[in-house]
């Protein structure tokens, strides 16, 4: 028994060492069985030379060989603990040494550590026979010294815990003789000692014990009943003594196994021989079926290699007269390919980054197949274009690393289907899909729709108005997708851009900060920038380009004659002038664009309305027709501008033409302009000084009866009462005609000194402000100031001067 143990332990440590070099660490650890779970086997932290936290540290994990996980490992404490409790027996048998195997696998870097694991035997099972009572028959006639083979007790212990011996009841005749097989069995016969006489007793009743070895000491008994026959002197034979044939596993019930077969050379009932079991294990009777009457053997019950290799037995031929023969069969399993490969992962790394350098482990996993030889040869693949490469790494350990880079934004996520194909004839396959997640790393600036964004909005807005949105999109998601929006710094017409506009920092809308005006700004650009919550955060920049549209909110304005002014612009017309005559030119502007600027001019008013016509688009006043002697000798004229926008705005500019004689001859006419403006501007002077006296003086004396009046008409009760206020009488000096009634037309009787310019040849005329002011006609006290329809101050022209006057009625 001791040889047929180291010869096991042999062969197990040459299968050890035949292991790759990462499996180069094997420990061995016993545990008594029927220990209770959580009870503690060893610490492991130990014999791997690593220190306490490693194997977190490491993602250490314990893989079981069997289909059961005995064990647990604590990677905290290194204790390796009992998971449930281990009936040796059940899980083992007969074999010797029960060992459980499991590996320990380390990562970062991979090792993997064998671990043995032997199961003990303790004394848990008494000796049992397979029946209660065993019946003998003895012919009388047998010599003394005859043996009789008994049914041996089973004890699924083993070693010392096993059957050791056995004992029989005191008697006279029969004594015990215990032996050993070569399988180590003990083997029980009963030795006839005295010769038998059936007149004097016929019947026997004798007891077997079988005793074990182990503490507390078990027993088991069976009752022998031993009847004495006559004379049957011829024992049954087989024809072969020992049987040997092959069985395949799965094989169907009732197939026929083999077929035993012994004969009696006796005659009658000594001669009829029926077929039993004997010294046959409890397995025996749920595999296999013994035909009492022929000697078949026949499946009964489930082959399984993967349980059982090989099973032998004793049958037993009894004739009718009570002897015996007996033969042994072994049957020898056949593996059959019934086992598909096992796909069991170890680690699964996903979510994976999709930065993650090439090589990185995804997925670690191992493959078993219960099967033996080429049946148990395995083969695995993975699905082609995949950016992962399968590795062996030794004892059916596989690796699953990157082979290329990643792209979140292309695959989000990968179902790797594993195929494992054993070797075995019909082949069995296995497949196992694998769900690896790519997480998102901020590797994808913000894009923007467009390259360029272009919004308008109309002068004069409403400040704090949306004027459009920018829109940018991230192809990574969640943080490293989330946007803000942001203006950059720079200028608009000489201040800050975001004192023009502003932005909101998750929507993108942009809104306009003030009201804008064309005529000043007509567009600006801005910098946008988009940038992500990723860390490191990245970002993209676009130009907005903003166009201010124009409204028509300016009115035309006059050039010539230069709107507003309060000096009159007249014009000369030769009395000779023929029709179609360029009087001049009338020029207005609009600070407006497009057609907010066309202009177009109207003769809104004239003195003769028949003498004049201007140009709608050009604004040259000529005449309609020749002048006569009663065309009056000054002609006013009313011009209206008006723009072409909606709605339209519309100035007024008055020009006065006045008529001359010999103006076709300028030469003879010009006097001494330079002489003119000297006397013009004395005389201007000395009227300036005797007006600012003369109102100094007048506000003076109302301030002093102001006062004046405030003293003397003081209300008794201590306050003043106002006296009305007291204005100077009208001057009756004063013309009352210097200008038409409402029509706004020059009078027939008005004096006018007319000059020419020094220098000049042109019909422009120099005129200087009235010296007496001109007064309302509903309020004589009150000055007023007359205004042309335009807005313009109109100054009566009434002007005395001794050195060149011209009347003009």
């Amino acid at each position: 028994m001791k040889d047929s143990f180291r010869i096991k332990q042999g062969l197990y440590l040459l299968l050890l060492f035949s292991v790759t070099d990462i499996l180069c660490v094997s420990i061995h650890y016993s545990v008594p069985e029927e220990k209770k779970s959580g009870s503690l086997v060893a610490n492991v932290l130990k014999n791997l030379k690593l220190g306490i936290g490693e194997l977190s540290a490491r993602r250490a994990q314990l893989v079981s060989k069997s289909s059961k996980q005995y064990f647990l490992l604590d990677n905290h404490s290194g204790n390796l603990l009992l998971n449930e409790k281990i009936d040796r027996e059940a899980l083992c048998g007969q074999t010797e040494p029960c060992l459980l195997l499991s590996q320990i696998v380390l990562q970062n870097p991979l090792k993997i550590y064998n671990i043995e694991i032997k199961i003990e035997d303790v004394n848990d099972n008494a000796p049992k026979f397979s029946k209660d009572d065993f019946r003998l028959e003895i012919p009388e006639i047998v010599p003394p010294n005859t043996r009789f083979p008994l049914e041996s007790a089973q004890d699924e212990d083993l070693g010392e815990n096993s059957i050791q011996n056995y004992t029989l009841s005191p008697n006279e005749h029969f004594c015990l003789s215990v032996e050993n097989n070569i399988d180590g069995n003990k083997y029980v016969e009963l030795i006839l000692e005295k010769p038998l006489d059936r007149e004097k007793e016929a019947h026997f009743g004798l007891t077997l014990m079988a005793v074990d070895g182990g503490v507390p000491q078990r027993t088991g008994t069976i009752q022998i009943n031993i009847n004495i026959l006559d004379n049957n002197d011829n024992f049954p034979q087989f024809i072969q003594s020992e049987y040997k044939v092959k069985l395949k596993e799965n094989s169907p019930r009732d197939t026929l196994v083999s077929k035993v077969e012994a004969r009696d050379l006796d005659f009658g009932s000594n001669a009829h021989i029926t077929y039993s079991f004997h010294r046959a294990p409890g397995k025996i009777y749920n595999l296999f079926h013994l035909s009492e009457m022929t000697g078949e053997i026949t499946v009964l019950g489930e082959i399984d290699y993967e349980k059982e290799t090989s099973y032998d037995m004793i049958i037993k031929a009894t004739d009718g007269g009570g002897l015996s023969g007996h033969c042994k069969v072994l049957i020898e399993v056949e593996d059959m390919n019934d086992n598909a490969p096992e796909v069991s992962v170890i680690s699964n790394n996903s979510p994976l980054p999709e930065d993650s350098p090439l090589e990185t482990l995804v997925v670690l996993f191992s493959i078993t197949d219960k099967d033996s030889g080429e049946n148990g040869k395995t083969l695995c693949s993975v699905d082609m274009n995949l950016p992962f490469v399968l590795k062996m790494t030794g004892n059916h350990f596989y690796q699953l690393v990157i082979q290329s880079p990643l792209d979140r934004e292309r695959i989000p996520e990968y179902n790797v289907t594993i195929t494992v194909m054993d070797r075995g004839s019909p082949r069995l396959t296995s497949t196992r899909i694998i769900h690896i997640q790519i997480s998102d790393v901020n590797d994808n600036p913000p894009v923007f729709k467009k390259s360029l964004f272009e919004m308008q909005i109309q002068e004069n807005n409403i400040p704090g108005l949306l004027i459009g949105s920018v829109s940018a999109v991230d192809l990574d998601v969640e943080q490293n997708a989330k946007l803000s929006y942001s203006v950059l710094s720079g200028e608009v017409g000489g201040g800050p851009v975001a004192s023009y506009i502003s932005i909101n920092s998750e929507t993108g809308n942009m809104y306009v900060l003030r009201s804008l005006d064309y005529e000043e700004i007509k567009d600006f650009k801005a910098t946008v920038r988009a940038t992500d919550s990723g860390i490191p955060s990245l970002s993209s920049d676009v130009i907005v380009h903003v166009t201010i549209t124009d409204e028509n909110d300016n009115t035309p304005f006059f050039l010539y004659p230069l709107q507003n002014s309060t000096s009159p612009c007249n014009e000369l017309l030769p009395k000779m002038a023929e029709a179609g005559y360029l009087v001049t030119k009338v020029v207005a502007v609009d600070g407006d664009s497009g057609q907010n600027s066309w202009l177009s001019y109207e003769l809104l008013k004239a003195t003769d309305p028949g003498l004049f016509y201007i140009g709608a688009q050009n604004g040259e006043v000529k005449t309609r027709r020749p002048l006569t002697e009663r065309d009056t000798n000054k002609q006013k004229l009313v011009i209206a501008v008006k723009d072409n926008g909606v709605p339209p705005q519309t100035s007024t500019a008055t020009l006065s033409v006045l008529l001359v004689d010999g103006f076709s001859d300028p030469y003879l006419k010009v006097v001494d302009v330079h002489q003119q403006e000297h006397e013009d501007e004395g005389t201007l002077t000395m009227y300036l000084v005797i007006c600012l006296a003369s109102v100094s003086f007048v506000f003076l004396l109302c301030i002093v009866s102001f006062v004046a009046i405030k003293m003397c008409t003081r209300d008794p009760r201590g306050s003043f009462i106002a006296a009305p206020p007291h204005f100077p009488p009208a001057r009756p000096d004063i013309p009352e005609n210097c200008t038409d009634s409402q029509s706004g037309s020059l009078s027939r009787n008005y004096q006018y000194d007319v000059c020419l310019t020094g220098g000049s040849l042109s019909s422009e005329f120099r005129f200087l402000r009235p010296l007496i002011p001109v007064f309302s006609v509903a309020d004589p006290h009150m000055p007023v100031n007359h205004k042309t329809s335009s807005g313009s101050q109109e100054v009566p022209e009434c002007l005395d001067d001794n050195k060149s006057r011209e009347q003009v009625k």
